[in-house]
């Protein structure tokens, strides 16, 4: 098995052969690491490489699968986390110049448990600072490049995860997501990535874990490693309140246990607050839904009218910037990302009766999404608007183009899918829909009632049987 191979091998293939003997773990991480060494001066995707540490690991997984002890069921399989998740004993940066040599005592939850799985910590991917914008690049660490395109952004903010997991690099990568930041980096690089629902996988490092909207969710190349990774980080911990009060991983129900979708009620929303989607986008989610009307489902397109609450749920979010990076300010500004200046700033504009109106807003937006599932059993929307934005987009105030067409900011022209699912607490799976013209990959999301993950990962299992993709490699990888 050459190193290609192993390197894209599905995680959860590779934990079997270790099991069985057939796999070596040292031969597996390796290779990872070989790959990490020759791409990370193209793509920058890690700020941290932990070779020593992994191939240590690596060689007492491998002992452990000689003395024939109990195996978790990732073990010798690696992992990435995103550098905004404690690692112990690990440089975790938010991104930014003031973590610069921040190294925590301890793991959070889902790492610690990654590692208790038997997973192999190869290294902390990048993000733009503190995770602020749907772009991954920053003044501490320089631009994430696109492995399918390196003139592209690997969208934002887990985009050094979402580059590493495309381009064979672990297949296995732990995301966060405030409002896309694992489903817009996975749709711009042609993966899978879960922002389950709120509660089921722990935010211990929230600042408010009694209004949080933060969710820690794999980034994988197939729903099968996806679903296995959400296993293992879901369930409570004392330091998140939203997750003693969550939901659980309700059972996949009778009806989608087989292929047979008769009876499924699918509500297609073509367009959030957005004014348009590209044609090749909109193109592959039918394509998408088709494959799902094939076995028996019944589509029909949403035309409620929804507000969106782009503009409220904008200011909860650059009001929290403001309010959570202020203190940093004095010693710090100049080494700060601009375009996270700029959030701050326009946060601080807003009074506290529009911050109150704003999550009053939001309360009403998951009723109406409450309402939607009395009809619908899933709601399926194009993850993003259009393919992969330059890499030196300007996140602040950049215009999206579809077309021709000025579309607005990222938020309202190609995340506008995005945020409203933070925000209620529903959980949203995007797996890849195809290739634009360009290249590209897009990506088509399901969203679900609350607790409806492991319904939402077997339709995409269903999608990924019918409409494959995880045999596809970027060029030169």
């Amino acid at each position: 098995m050459d190193d290609t191979e192993l390197r894209f091998m599905p995680a959860t293939r590779a934990a079997a052969l270790i099991r069985r003997r057939a796999l070596s773990p040292v031969e597996l991480t390796r290779a990872v690491l070989e790959g990490i060494a020759r791409e990370q001066p193209r793509l920058n995707c890690f700020v941290t490489v932990l070779a020593e540490d992994a191939m240590a690991a690596a060689r007492r997984a491998e002992q452990a699968v000689m003395e024939g002890g109990a195996l978790g069921p990732l073990h010798g399989v690696p992992v990435h986390i995103k550098d905004q998740v404690d690692t112990a004993d690990v440089l975790t940066t938010h991104g930014s110049a003031i973590f610069a040599t921040n190294v925590p005592a301890r793991d959070d939850a889902t790492a610690a448990r990654l590692k208790a799985a038997g997973g192999i910590l190869v290294g902390k991917t990048t993000m733009p600072e503190f995770g602020h914008k749907g772009i991954t690049d920053g003044p501490s660490f320089g631009t994430t490049r696109n492995p399918w395109d390196l003139s592209r952004t690997t969208g934002g903010s887990s985009g050094g995860g979402a580059a590493a997991v495309a381009a064979g690099l672990g297949p296995l990568g732990l995301g966060t997501d405030g409002a896309g930041s694992v489903r817009i980096p996975a749709a711009a690089c042609g993966i899978v990535g879960l922002k389950a629902t709120l509660g089921t996988v722990p935010w211990e490092t929230s600042a408010d874990t009694f209004a949080n909207n933060v969710y820690a969710g794999p980034m994988t190349r197939t729903v099968n490693d996806a679903a296995v990774m959400l296993s293992v980080i879901a369930g409570p911990s004392d330091r998140d309140a939203q997750s003693l009060r969550g939901p659980g991983l309700a059972p996949v129900p009778p009806g989608l246990v087989g292929n047979d979708l008769h009876g499924l009620r699918v509500g297609y929303i073509a367009r959030c607050c957005n004014p348009k989607v590209q044609a090749e986008v909109e193109a592959n989610t039918i394509a998408s839904l088709d494959a799902l009307a094939a076995r028996g489902a019944q589509v029909e397109e949403v035309t409620d009218a929804i507000d969106w609450i782009e503009f409220e749920g904008r200011v909860m979010y650059q009001a929290g910037f403001f309010v959570a990076c202020t203190p940093h300010l004095a010693q710090w500004h100049n080494q700060m990302d601009p375009v996270l200046l700029a959030f701050m700033e326009r946060g601080s504009g807003f009074t506290l009766t529009q911050f109150r109106q704003a999550q009053f807003a939001r309360t009403r937006l998951f009723r109406a999404i409450q309402d939607l599932f009395g009809r619908f059993d899933i709601l399926v929307t194009p993850t993003l608007t259009r393919t992969a934005l330059p890499a030196d987009f300007d996140a602040a105030d950049g215009q999206i183009e579809i077309e021709g067409e000025s579309c607005g900011i990222t938020r309202q022209g190609w995340t506008s899918a995005m945020y409203p699912f933070n925000l209620t607490g529903h959980p949203a799976l995007t797996i890849p829909s195809g290739f634009a013209q360009d290249g590209l990959p897009t990506g088509v999301q399901l969203v679900g009632p609350w607790g409806a993950d492991m319904s939402l990962l077997r339709l995409g299992a269903i999608l990924e049987q019918d409409r494959p993709w995880a045999q596809r490699r970027p060029p030169g990888v």
